[in-house]
């Protein structure tokens, strides 16, 4: 399968979801236009209350739609953009992604993957359950979490619907941490 992107969204308020779009536009190293997490500096609120002057490593939110499908599957009827993403994938398996891949979508936007989104007990508070639901164990007992990746946007451009993804991988293998 070719991976693409299945939904765009963005949400110029801090609400918990994104409300799905027919485009977004990507804007180096500030995020996602008019998306209330979109600027040089953190935007996330638990962030910016710690130190408001870190740089923004969290400019734009991807799910891969396999993890909505199997979310669907334990009974949550999550749709694309509802756990806050702004870029709903299919074909890319983007937790196994090592850090600082490098995302091309569409015709000429680029995201580099900066670490994993760390569920937060908002999603308790979206559905009860649902951040139980994106945790895991690996068999030697360590956390997985599969609530998507983050990164920071190196290309500007827009991203729709239907959108093909590259994939650059880096030099060095580093595997994605939260951020």
């Amino acid at each position: 399968m070719t991976a693409h992107v299945v939904a765009v969204g963005s949400s110029p308020i801090h609400s918990f979801s994104k409300r799905n779009q027919d485009q977004i536009t990507l804007v180096v190293g500030l995020g996602v236009a008019g998306d209330a997490h979109c600027g040089p500096t953190v935007k996330h609120r638990s962030r910016v209350a710690r130190d408001p002057s870190q740089p923004n490593l969290r400019q734009i939110h991807l799910v891969h739609e396999e993890l909505l499908a199997e979310l669907r599957g334990r009974g949550f009827a999550i749709a694309p953009g509802q756990i806050g993403e702004n870029i709903t994938t299919r074909g890319i398996d983007l937790l196994a992604l090592p850090a600082n891949t490098e995302l091309r979508i569409g015709a000429s936007a680029a995201v580099r993957l900066t670490g994993l989104r760390n569920p937060c007990t908002q999603l308790d508070a979206y559905r009860p359950g649902l951040r139980a639901a994106v945790l895991g164990r690996s068999p030697d007992g360590a956390v997985i979490r599969k609530a998507g990746v983050m990164g920071i946007v190196v290309t500007g451009g827009e991203v729709l619907p239907g959108d093909l993804i590259a994939v650059r991988l880096p030099a060095e293998r580093l595997p994605l941490e939260p951020v």
